[in-house]
């Protein structure tokens, strides 16, 4: 059995008040099945039942019959580190609530289906407009065509900086290993460029 994945330690990640982490991406992606899959608390949810006026392509995801409001959120403890996930509204009326949502965050997640890639550009300009480091969460749907990395690389015109993982949203340890790696990607922004010695 492969052991649970473990974030750095505490110190070095963040003080008392834990990491914020932002979860954004386009509407029936997967961000409330993420948030409800790794939060160690029964996760906090603004899902309504979705009206006629909806204007939401549902094609890709004919189940689903709610959608999110304000936002969610969960909580995970991991090696003493407490991880804050906010996830925002897909839904483009309630985007309004974004830049309340990421206030003090320190990185984010942007995830994606790669049946629909082009629906993500709205979310990748908001977390670089709010220049947080980010990474990108490939949600694996069942009916959806597998990329290699450097293909949803191009398609996303991302920086060879920016890591990109496959994921399973339903499952717990996938979504940890994501946020693993997030951590892992804050730490190393955060890291100060060492002076260049004079020649």
């Amino acid at each position: 059995m492969t052991p649970a994945p473990t974030l750095p330690g505490p110190t070095a990640v963040a003080g008392p008040a834990g990491v914020k982490i932002v979860l954004t991406g386009p509407f029936g992606v997967g961000k409330t099945t993420l948030v409800g899959a790794v939060s160690d608390i029964a996760p906090v949810t603004t899902e309504v039942r979705m009206s006629t006026a909806a204007v939401e392509d549902v094609s890709h995801t004919p189940a689903k019959t709610t959608t999110t409001v304000a936002m969610d959120f969960g909580r995970l403890d991991v090696n003493g580190v407490t991880v804050y996930v906010y996830g925002t509204p897909g839904q483009e009326r309630f985007w309004f609530m974004w830049d309340a949502i990421v206030r003090g965050a320190a990185g984010s997640v942007v995830l994606v289906d790669t049946r629909r890639l082009a629906e993500a550009f709205r979310h990748l300009d908001f977390v670089e407009h709010a220049r947080l480091p980010f990474v990108v969460a490939v949600n694996g749907f069942a009916d959806a065509d597998a990329y290699p990395t450097s293909a949803i690389r191009d398609a996303l015109t991302l920086g060879s900086d920016v890591p990109i993982v496959d994921i399973d949203a339903r499952d717990r340890d996938s979504v940890r290993r994501l946020l693993i790696t997030l951590v892992e990607h804050v730490l190393t922004r955060a890291r100060p460029t060492a002076p260049v010695a004079p020649s």
